[in-house]
């Protein structure tokens, strides 16, 4: 799978623009702020109905205008009697503002939007990644829900059914200290079918964590040069056997915080190195090790379940890698464990001199 040519209108900075992609390696390059990210961003929201960097679709558009539009050619291989086959397939993006956005697939509307995630698989390594790291619990859930919705059409769907009810549930306390009034019989409409379903996820989440593990420990040390050793913990108050019970004791707890204080939402993926934590005890190199191996294990978790490669988008890497961490990818680029690759630099005559040895086809974009 590759994508071909990407069509933009009125997409944040872009107010039109028309790319033909090599299959292999493409540099976009121009001076910061010129929109090389923000054109990454495009062919994320194509590949996943929404941008890496807003969470508001409305942002997406260009300042003064009232729709926005991607539209891109994904050229898919298939064996067919034996023998491979090309097949283009168009999927197009838009949004008007004050208006839903519409997902066509060959022109087609999707019903549901959760029927084209992980359909066109994506990797994207940036330099907001560090929050990954030092953030809160939030943004670590964030990237493997990110990880877990490519990977599996079931696990999305439980999310999106648990955040839905998390919100009624909450919505639902709030009204309830406002009047000083509590429907038990309502709360449990809810209730009932957000612990089934904190169980089903929990369950994904374990067995998610015990495969990508193993897979996660062999990129760091290949980046590391097996120098120290890296764990990830899975950490929920959802995998205890009491949990049900604890759930609904919680209830009065609930509704004087006005909001669910137990379930999946309050998971934690924590991330130790040599035995403590990274966050705190691991230097920047080590950090920066950390994430390229939790992307590269995605990659490969992908790779492995669609037998497609996702496509990688590279935003600025080589302003915040040192050499060996650069020449690593870039020896993975060489030995084909990549396939598309979208990489951005504001120096193209570093991003030549990199790549200039490797035996793929480069092709440059200038913003």
């Amino acid at each position: 799978m590759f994508l071909q040519k990407l069509s933009l209108t009125n997409f944040k900075n872009h107010e039109a623009g028309l790319y033909r992609f090599t299959e292999s390696i493409n540099c976009i390059v121009g001076e910061n702020g010129s929109g090389k990210t923000n054109l990454l961003d495009a062919i994320y929201f194509l590949a996943l109905t929404k941008s890496a960097i807003s969470n508001q679709d409305a942002l997406s558009i260009h300042q003064n205008e009232d729709f926005m539009m991607i539209d891109g050619i994904f050229c898919i291989e298939n064996i067919v009697d034996g023998l491979p086959k090309t097949k283009d397939i168009q999927i197009t993006c838009s949004l008007q503002r004050g208006q839903r956005k519409a997902v066509l697939r060959d022109k087609k509307q999707y019903e549901k939007l959760s029927e084209h995630i992980g359909k066109y698989p994506v990797v994207l390594i940036a330099p907001n990644d560090t929050d990954i790291i030092r953030g809160g619990s939030e943004e670590r859930r964030k990237f493997f829900d990110g990880v877990l919705a490519q990977l599996s059409v079931n696990y999305l769907t439980n999310l999106l059914q648990y955040n839905r009810l998390l919100d009624q549930r909450n919505s639902l306390l709030k009204q309830f200290a406002e009047r000083n009034y509590i429907d038990h019989d309502l709360l449990d409409v809810y209730s009932a079918p957000m612990l089934e379903v904190a169980l089903k996820l929990n369950a994904q989440r374990r067995a998610f964590a015990d495969e990508y593990l193993p897979i996660f420990k062999k990129h760091y040390a290949n980046l590391s040069e097996s120098r120290e050793s890296v764990e990830i913990f899975y950490e929920s108050e959802v995998s205890s056997a009491d949990f049900p019970q604890e759930f609904v004791a919680a209830r009065q707890r609930d509704v004087a915080a006005q909001r669910s204080t137990k379930g999946i939402h309050k998971d934690d993926f924590v991330f130790e190195i040599k035995g403590a934590a990274l966050r705190k005890f691991g230097s920047q190199g080590q950090q920066k090790s950390f994430l390229i191996a939790l992307k590269l294990a995605q990659f490969e978790m992908l790779f492995q379940q669609k037998q497609t490669r996702p496509l990688l988008l590279l935003d600025d890497i080589f302003d915040k890698l040192d050499d060996r961490r650069i020449q690593k990818l870039i020896l993975m680029m060489a030995d084909g464990t990549f396939g598309q690759v979208f990489l951005t630099d504001a120096r193209p005559e570093r991003t030549k001199q990199l790549l200039e040895h490797l035996d793929k086809e480069v092709k440059f974009f200038e913003i």
